[in-house]
């Protein structure tokens, strides 16, 4: 059976963690004699280093995809060269540094040590919590204040590089000008209500030609006639024995899922100091801003403030407080994890309570699946070697639990088997020919097809499509003549005309930049009136309408904005930043053009294979 598919330097403040973590997952078994995976210049590339770094990039994996990732699949990704990659890079810097004279006293890796919290006790540094913390992983002291001192003068390296590099306000500033730069807009709909005549029936000349000019519009798509079998969990599921005993066992295990303490909607706005929460929340009481407005000073959205619904515990300190405010109230500033924050609280909900019994049917139905997909797993091999065999799919419907079916897929199609991006993916791969091989599912299922023909993209007969060559016709006859009445009325619109003298329905836009949503206006509404001189009244195509739109007046970026003064900070340290990272790495590559690697492929593979 095709196996199922399972469902980056750091700071040493970190690195108890990372050291701690390496005491159970692929360090055992070396042979003790092998201590090195061999040399980048004169500085030595040490099997604990190697296994630190893979580690590293396995959890680092592991956390993107949101369950544990085994050695193998890391290993399908690359992540074990990516490791070695990212070592020999680190190795390079480091004899870089010591052929340039560059180390750290003794007091800066004493400072780095005393910042490392489980390292330190209630008076501060404690040598016996730092001598256990690296028995537990097999260093020394030696060896883990070498690597301190090391890290510390590559950052040295690194500074010397880049430190120089000024801050780049001119690039920030054109951006923010750009992105920022304001337009005054009056804007209105035309529809069909101000057409002065309806609009004519096609007559079969108009809809042959329209059917010639258009053929994309009533071409069908290739078609892929398909037989296959497949087997799913809900195929067997209901023939599970499911004991009593293990519902309440799953029930259990889920008890905070189905008995939960009252809960509150709360959103929490983190500001960089106590004074500034403080000044916010006065003039929030004021009502001199809104807290949507709060908000947007901060350049965040609604979502990036929401924490959902949480439990008084999830809020620590705050938490007695959002507990005991009315819905839409706003309470603090608190101290959270971020920082000083406000909080506001949206609903309430109410405790919930799920029995067991109320519980037990839907649990039953997933230990039943899981059931199943075991039983599934248990015959591919089965249905692997009937496949081996030469068998089709109606051998595999006749000698096994799959089930036969047809289909006449296109990329459009994705009523039952084709709901799964598996088959799809298959489908459109598929040859005439092919060799049959068992495919996965998404729920645990399994599948194997065969490509009976391909029907290639055709164009529909006129007489078939004929309602439908009418219908398209009318459509684009109306939405012709709709454009043609908004372009009698645009030119006595100056730019001092009130729209409603022309039974416009006026829509004012003031200081709407390029990244403004405007609801109802057509999707290059943005770009078009950027485009615009002062006082221009411009026709746009919004599909079924027209939109008139005048521009009013052009203003540029406020400096006083505090979201503008944010983002031209965040602009000028992200391109300082950028161009510092291409210096370096630009600096890094021309370092390991000359440095000497010499690495032992069968010492790297021998780590490896412990990790399996």
């Amino acid at each position: 059976m095709a196996e199922k598919k399972n469902k980056k330097y750091g700071a040493w403040f970190v690195v108890v963690l990372i050291l701690i973590g390496l005491a159970g997952f692929g360090t055992g078994g070396l042979s003790g004699n092998m201590r090195s995976l061999g040399s980048v210049g004169e500085k030595d590339v040490s099997v604990f280093a190697y296994q630190s770094t893979l580690n590293d990039r396995i959890r680092a994996l592991s956390a993107q995809a949101g369950q544990a990732i085994s050695f193998q699949q890391a290993q399908a990704f690359g992540i074990d060269r990516l490791a070695l990659s990212q070592l020999i890079l680190t190795r390079t810097l480091d004899n870089e540094a010591t052929q340039l004279g560059l180390s750290a006293g003794d007091e800066n890796v004493l400072a780095r040590l005393q910042q490392i919290p489980d390292f330190n006790g209630a008076g501060g540094f404690n040598r016996e919590s730092y001598r256990f913390a690296l028995e537990r992983t097999g260093q020394n002291e030696t060896q883990f204040e070498n690597g301190i001192r090391e890290e510390l003068a590559r950052g040295l390296l690194q500074d010397a590089v880049v430190g120089g590099i000024p801050s780049n306000d001119v690039y920030a500033q054109t951006l923010l000008s750009y992105i920022a730069e304001r337009r005054d807009v009056t804007w209105a709909v035309v529809d069909q209500e101000f057409l002065t005549a309806p609009v004519p029936g096609a007559t079969e000349a108009d809809q042959q030609a329209y059917y010639e000019a258009n053929p994309d519009e009533f071409t069908l798509p290739e078609t892929r006639d398909i037989t296959y079998a497949w087997l799913k969990p809900a195929m067997l599921q209901d023939d599970m024995d499911v004991p009593d005993a293990a519902i309440e066992q799953l029930y259990q295990e889920r008890i905070n899922q189905f008995v939960q303490p009252e809960r509150r909607l709360v959103e929490r706005l983190v500001y960089i100091s106590n004074e500034r929460a403080e000044e916010a929340k006065a003039r929030l009481d004021a009502g001199e801003v809104t807290f949507e407005d709060l908000v947007v000073e901060r350049g965040l959205g609604l979502a990036d403030i929401d924490l959902g619904d949480v439990a008084q515990d999830d809020l620590g300190n705050a938490g007695e407080a959002v507990f005991a405010a009315a819905p839409g109230a706003v309470v603090g500033p608190f101290n959270a994890d971020l920082g000083p924050a406000l909080f506001r609280m949206n609903a309430i909900l109410a405790a919930q309570e799920t029995t067991l019994e109320e519980a037990a049917p839907d649990l039953r139905e997933e230990l039943a699946a899981d059931a199943a997909r075991e039983v599934i797993n248990g015959n591919a091999d089965q249905i692997i070697d009937l496949l081996a065999g030469g068998a089709s799919m109606e051998d595999l419907a006749e000698r096994t639990d799959m089930e036969l079916g047809t289909i006449n897929w296109t990329p459009e199609t994705t009523d039952g088997i084709a709901a799964y991006d598996s088959f799809r993916q298959a489908a459109a791969n598929a040859t005439e020919g092919d060799f049959p091989e068992l495919e996965n599912l998404s729920d645990g299922g399994v599948f194997a097809l065969r490509l009976d023909g391909v029907t290639p993209p055709t164009v529909q007969p006129f007489d078939e499509v004929q309602e439908d060559v009418m219908a398209a016709w009318q459509e684009q006859a109306r939405q012709d003549a709709i454009i043609a009445r908004a372009e009698e009325i645009a030119p006595d619109i100056a730019p001092l005309t009130a729209f409603g003298t022309l039974d416009l329905t006026a829509n004012e836009e003031p200081d709407m930049t390029r990244r403004t949503f405007i609801e109802g206006t057509p999707p290059d509404f943005n770009e078009q009136v950027f485009e615009m001189n002062m006082g221009e009244v411009r026709v746009l195509d919004a599909e079924d309408r027209a939109i008139i739109v005048r521009l009013d007046n052009i203003a540029p970026a406020d400096p006083e904005d505090e979201t503008n003064v944010a983002q031209l900070q965040a602009f000028a340290d992200d391109a300082a930043a950028g161009l510092a990272q291409d210096i370096f790495d630009a600096y890094a590559d021309a370092v390991q053009q000359r440095t000497d690697v010499s690495i032992n492929q069968a010492a790297v593979n021998a780590v490896n294979a412990q990790f399996r």
